[in-house]
């Protein structure tokens, strides 16, 4: 048994009337106006631009989390790297801590010394003395040690900000959608009207550098709690999150009890 499809009929909607009329059609049978007129063309024109205009406004917000997010691990690692510095630097294995001191003159030759304790007279070398073998050996793996750390440190920034840099959100009046991983990328979304409640937390260190995080309460089940770290323009996102969950809340008659 053989089956035959149809495509549905292609329409549009008339400048004048808005009536939905056939697309190839010349006449609008609800208005009678003509639609191959200089008037229905600029008609035609101005609703296109109109639509353009409309979807330029439903997308609200886009951004990446600001590199002064790095701040309080860059301090971090400065602090490292100023140690790894040091290590390579001084020779730890030198200081006197670790080194032999040379034998001790004779005793004092005044009375009192007889009465001393034996230990006291006695040369003392440290507790952790190291031969000359055992500095050299020593030294080599300090060095080693400090170019470790300070590699880890360097790699670690840097990975740092490229997650960051590898981190988009975008807000439209619809949902909010998010992209992020460097060898893994994830795109997901949260549509606006689960959005239950949400709050924006700016420290000393945030206003200062102009960012903050605008942390969202959701009933999505994937991502219940979501969290917009150190943006820029924090009060803007905040006030269009609102205004948007909002308006979706009451398009879509959605109550959200507590």
């Amino acid at each position: 048994m053989e089956t035959f499809t149809t495509s549905p009929p292609q329409t549009k909607p008339c400048p004048f009337c808005a009536e939905i009329i056939q697309l190839r059609a010349v006449k609008c049978r609800f208005c009678s106006e003509f639609l191959n007129t200089p008037k229905a063309r600029a008609l035609q024109t101005a609703s296109e631009q109109d639509q353009d205009t409309e979807q330029q406004e439903d997308f609200c917000f886009s951004g990446r989390p600001s590199l002064w997010a790095m701040a309080p691990a860059a301090i971090k690692g400065s602090i490292l790297l100023a140690f790894a510095v040091f290590l390579i630097a001084y020779p730890v294995e030198d200081a006197s801590l670790f080194r032999p001191t040379e034998a001790a003159g004779p005793p004092p030759s005044y009375d009192l010394a007889d009465e001393l304790p034996a230990e006291v007279i006695a040369d003392s070398s440290p507790a952790f003395a190291l031969t000359d073998e055992q500095a050299r050996t020593f030294g080599r793996y300090r060095i080693l040690a400090s170019l470790g750390i300070a590699l880890i440190v360097l790699l670690g920034l840097s990975l740092k900000m490229l997650k960051l840099k590898m981190t988009r959100y975008e807000v439209t009046a619809d949902r909010i959608e998010w992209s992020r991983g460097i060898l893994d990328r994830k795109v997901d979304n949260i549509d606006m009207f689960r959005v239950v409640d949400l709050n924006l937390r700016r420290s000393i260190f945030d206003c200062i550098f102009g960012i903050g995080s605008v942390g969202l309460i959701t009933t999505d089940k994937t991502d219940p709690e979501f969290t917009f770290e150190k943006m820029r323009h924090s009060r803007q996102l905040y006030d269009v999150i609102k205004k948007a969950s909002l308006e979706a809340d009451r398009q879509n008659a959605v109550v959200h009890l507590e």
